[in-house]
């Protein structure tokens, strides 16, 4: 019962992650890469992969609509700020690092 309990409890907070998150389109995915370590295609990318190892079918621009309430190609136009491709490159080389330790 309890484990029943931690799973809807878990679902609940990643809901209300999401919903942070599609109130925040100020704050970019790089933004969160930079402070976190993780950003919205992080998310969709490990539910795709949840979703695939319990032998559901799911592709990219499911776990991408489902983290971003919308298809991404969407989500970038209206949102997503231009960043350098140094700033982009520096962030990405940062977590690398941080994932291989």
């Amino acid at each position: 019962m309890i484990k029943k309990k931690n799973e809807v409890l878990e679902a609940a907070t990643f809901r209300r992650l999401l919903d942070h998150l599609s109130k925040r389109v100020d704050v970019q995915n790089v933004d969160l890469m930079n402070l976190a370590g993780f950003c919205r295609n992080c998310l969709s990318r490990w539910y795709t992969e949840e979703a695939q190892k319990i032998g559901l079918e799911m592709d990219k621009e499911d776990g991408q609509e489902l983290v971003y309430g919308m298809p991404y190609k969407t989500w970038k136009e209206k949102y997503q700020t231009k960043r350098s491709e140094e700033e982009i490159a520096q962030v990405m080389k940062m977590n690398d690092k941080l994932d291989s330790n």
